[in-house]
This record gives C-alpha cells, structure tokens and sequence, in this order.
C-alpha cells in the first residue's frame, strides 16, 4: 500500500475490507454506530493516559496513532470524510483569532490553556456544511 495515502484513505481501506460504515452524504447514523464510535474514542483516550502516567513514549505514540485512526474512522462513519480539511482548515482560521489585543496569547493560569481574546470568532462549520450538503444533492440530481 503507497505511504503517500492520507490517513482518511488508508482507514477507508480498513473500513471497506472489514464491512464497516462509509457514507457518502452527511449523517449521524444510527446509535449503534455513534456508541462505538464514541466507545472507541474513549478507549483510545484513556490508553493515553496510562501512557502518559506509565511514562511509556512507545504506548503515547500508540495511542495518539489510534485515535487518529479511530478519528478518521468517524469521519467515515458520518460521511463527513469531504469537508475534514476544509473544517480544519476553519477551526485553525479561528483558533489563530484567539490572541489579545496585544497580539500575544492570554493563557489561563492554572494550565496553560489558550483563552479566547477580543477579536475570537467561532469557526462557521454551519456553513461548509449546509454548503457541502447543497453540491451533494445537486450532484444526485
């Protein structure tokens, strides 16, 4: 299998191959779907956290690798796999609007956290949606 795949397209394989959910159009599936995706996340979640309380690089590489996979295994399973770059890409947008106005990071205290500053928007994910739902249907049509 070529390295040069994305990690979408290499998890998509997976999903093919074992019969698992890829849909073509957004949907939030049934809750069959959505308890194991949320079970797997949770799972991957908590194996980095004994990693990290383990101090076992090997097993943080692990886990940051399956939740990835168990990520864009989601992606799939909702047919949102389409619009994970170009959301990505909005959410960066918004994150980088966080600084104060002094155009340096407000971070809270207690852990470093990046703390929304004056000029913060919310990423319009609404929008790429609603817009990637109108192509599909006018595609079908």
């Amino acid at each position: 299998m070529s390295e040069t795949k994305s990690t979408l397209e290499r998890v998509q394989i997976f999903h093919e191959t074992y019969g698992l959910p890829v849909e073509d159009k957004p949907t939030l599936s049934d809750p069959k779907t959505q308890e194991l995706r949320i079970n797997l996340l949770a799972e991957e979640v908590q194996e980095l956290k004994e990693a990290l309380e383990n101090n076992d690089l090997v097993e943080v590489l692990d886990a940051l690798t399956d939740i990835q996979y168990v990520l864009d295994g989601a992606y799939l399973s909702f047919g949102l796999q389409d619009l994970k770059e170009t959301a990505f890409a909005e959410v960066q947008r918004s994150n980088m609007s966080k600084l104060g106005e002094d155009g340096k990071p407000i971070r809270r205290e207690s852990d470093g956290k990046v703390m929304k500053g004056p000029n913060y928007f919310a990423p319009d994910l609404k929008v790429l949606l609603d817009k990637h739902i109108k192509e599909k249907l006018e595609k079908a049509a």
